[in-house]
């Protein structure tokens, strides 16, 4: 599409040209904005006060000239075969009449004279342009605010609203809801506050700046500030974990080995550390040093208990730690905080049991183990315990391991191996007959079986819970299908996966996009 301009004249409005550049200039300078967003704003209002005064209908444009200050008003018209609306369109033949060299699509450009602004029109005039310099204005704000989540920011306090602290942070306002304060902590009107940007959003009256001073990162900044080792990237910040107001937990390393990263974050008699407690109101922070070894991580996060052992369960994400007498209290904390804390910082669920009690809990899971392997294999004790004791805990385990992981059990040889081995898949094949059987009984639909993953024993469960045909299986949700089955094998991406291949049908009739 090509524009096409007929005839130069004289544009300007009546008013003084260096006008509307100063005036362009001075808000400009005012609101913080480019000086071309507030001409375009002039030019939007100049558009419609000259469409109020040609007609609305009609394609009126306005431009002011960013050097001189000229103002040019004209109307455009579309080049067509067959006008369909005479006041945007013009013929082709019609248009030849101006520009020989003018095409179907071009469009004509007709100069309109300069218009004067009466009351009214110098009134709209001036509301478009407060509403589209107010527009731009947002937008630099939001410009300025949207890349700096996860920053710490200072400002004043404004007010306080139901609990809420609005604060002035100078190109706009920031909102510290009462949940992301720290506990017990009072703002007045014209405290200053730090917090960090927890997140930015645009608003119809301005950028929404949402801060706290509950986030974990918060004090990882802080630290930042404060050290500059951190500053610097020659420690890294792994995790942290808060109870804010009251106890915090956060996890170092560096690959310096001259540099020892938990010394270097408490600073000297502790001042470095204690700026940043002061800042948090007094909130207690342990600084402890990360492991890539899980059990190291652990037992480091427990801190200040001393643990006596680790027990690490992948499948299951937990870990079960073991703790003198004297070291229980400590290690759990205050109404369970150290352990929850430790918990968060390591990303592992952990259990924290005496001595006492993880004997009597080792050999309750014994004692469970022998029962189940002398009725399932038919051997007798002593057999069933050796496999006890060699770490074998379901006869699903017996069936599949290789004969090699057999033959280190003391008295063990290739045949009572083969023969154990033999038995326990029997009874697990048995098993599954037995449960497929009871299922179908109870009316479940054999397509459900069909699933990857899903097993007789699985089915009888969904079949006692009436998730009988494929449809019933497709309608529940990850977490429901875990409970139902109380299979610590099935993860929860695993059930999600499941349940996902029991809906293919419902897509399957549909045309691809």
């Amino acid at each position: 599409m090509t524009t096409r301009r007929i005839t130069p004249v004289d544009h300007s409005i009546s008013q003084p040209r260096h006008e509307l550049l100063a005036v362009a200039e001075a808000v400009a300078r005012e609101k913080g904005i480019e000086r071309d967003e507030v001409l375009y704003a002039m030019e939007q209002a100049i558009q419609k006060a000259a469409r109020a005064k040609y007609g609305f209908e009609k394609d009126v444009r306005a431009k002011v000239d960013t050097h001189t200050g000229d103002v040019s008003i004209w109307k455009v018209l579309t080049v067509v075969e067959e006008i369909e609306n005479p006041l945007t369109q013009i013929t082709l033949a019609d248009a030849h009449h101006h520009d020989k060299d003018c095409q179907l699509g071009d469009e004509i450009t007709e100069p309109l004279p300069p218009i004067e602004f009466g009351r009214v029109a110098a009134q709209s005039a001036r509301q478009v342009i407060i509403q589209k310099v107010r527009d731009a204005e947002r937008s630099h704000q939001y410009a300025e605010f949207k890349d700096r989540t996860g920053e710490i920011i200072n400002g004043i306090v404004k007010r306080v609203e139901f609990g809420n602290v609005v604060v002035d942070l100078g190109r706009a306002e920031g909102i510290l809801r009462r949940e992301d304060l720290i506990q017990r902590e009072v703002f007045r009107g014209g405290d200053r506050i730090r917090a960090i940007v927890a997140e930015v959003r645009p608003d119809a009256r301005g950028p929404m700046v949402a801060l706290s001073r509950t986030n974990p990162q918060f004090m990882a900044k802080l630290f930042e500030s404060e050290v500059p080792e951190i500053y610097d990237n020659v420690i890294e910040v792994k995790s942290v974990s808060r109870d804010p107001g009251s106890r915090a937990k956060m996890a170092v390393y560096t690959s310096d080995a001259s540099i020892d990263p938990v010394g270097s974050c408490v600073g000297l008699r502790g001042v470095r550390v204690q700026s940043v407690v002061t800042e948090l109101q007094g909130e207690k922070v342990d600084i402890v040093l990360w492991s890539s070894n899980p059990a190291t991580f652990v037992v480091n996060a427990l801190a200040p208990a001393e643990v006596i052992k680790v027990v690490l369960d992948e499948e299951a994400h937990r870990v079960d730690v073991v703790v003198a007498e004297d070291q229980l209290s400590l290690a759990i904390g205050r109404r369970g905080q150290n352990v929850r804390l430790a918990s968060q910082l390591t990303g592992w669920n952990i259990d924290i049991m005496t001595e006492e009690q993880e004997a009597k809990l080792r050999t309750e899971e014994y004692n469970t183990r022998t029962e189940l392997f002398m009725k399932a294999l038919d051997v007798d004790e002593v057999i069933a315990q050796l496999l006890a004791a060699d770490g074998f805990s379901t006869v699903e385990e017996l069936s599949f391991s290789p004969i090699e992981e057999f033959l280190g059990i003391e008295g063990f040889d290739e045949t009572i191996a083969q023969e154990i081995q033999s038995r326990a898949l029997a009874y697990v094949e048995q098993r599954a007959k037995d449960s497929l059987e009871k299922a179908r009984k109870l009316g479940v639909s054999d397509e459900i079986l069909e699933i990857d993953g899903m097993t007789a024993e699985m089915l009888l469960k969904l079949a006692e819970h009436e998730i009988k045909t494929l449809d019933d299986f497709a309608d529940l949700a990850g977490d429901e299908l875990l409970e139902m089955i109380q299979d610590d094998q099935l993860t929860l991406d695993q059930a999600n996966v499941m349940i996902m291949a029991a809906r293919a049908h419902w897509f399957k009739d549909e045309p691809k996009a």
